[in-house]
């Protein structure tokens, strides 16, 4: 499991261009929340592989969907098998850019607002995105947090007939990473 978690941070370091200072995670976490009339939907990913760029802004996401966790087991079955199809969409990314780096003064402790634009890739459907989120920077690293809404419509996920109406067509989405700086 370890071989995989360094081949996917590896990998991710790879997506972001060699050249300025990286900072990495592999343990960040993503919660999504759905609240719908028949019932409100939660679920966690603390596997999230992460990587900066703080020279570029460039930054990608990694998340494979199989390590959400759903306090109900049939949730995270009817989730990986009926709606995102972990097995044949086994990741969602994300690959953009802090447009506003230049304004984010990371020799300086403190909270800075980050516009963010990149795709977000889910069931093999990408989508731009440009949202807000927000960089506090501290000794120990960069903690970024975001949060958004997206439409399962938008992603190609389908709601099925039986639940139409009942489960929420919009979900939010909350990221939470503490990004360590990477040393080769």
């Amino acid at each position: 499991m370890k071989k995989v978690a360094l081949l996917t941070a590896a990998i991710i370091i790879c997506a972001v261009p060699f050249y300025g200072q990286h900072f990495i995670t592999k343990n960040g976490h993503i919660s999504f929340y759905s609240d719908g009339p028949l019932e409100k939907i939660e679920a966690h990913n603390k596997q999230v592989n992460s990587a900066l760029n703080i020279e570029t802004g460039d930054m990608v996401f990694k998340v494979l969907m199989k390590s959400f966790v759903f306090e109900k087991a049939l949730m995270q079955e009817h989730f990986n098998e009926n709606y995102v199809e972990s097995d044949k969409f086994p990741n969602a990314t994300f690959k953009g850019k802090v447009v506003n780096m230049s304004d984010i003064t990371l020799t300086k402790d403190g909270t800075y607002e980050a516009d963010v634009e990149g795709e977000l890739t889910i069931h093999g459907i990408s989508n731009k995105i440009e949202d807000k989120g927000t960089f506090i920077v501290s000794k120990e690293g960069i903690h970024g947090n975001s949060k958004f809404n997206i439409l399962l419509a938008d992603y190609d996920i389908s709601i099925p007939g039986a639940v139409t109406g009942k489960i929420a067509e919009e979900i939010e989405i909350t990221v939470d990473v503490k990004l360590k700086k990477f040393s080769k």
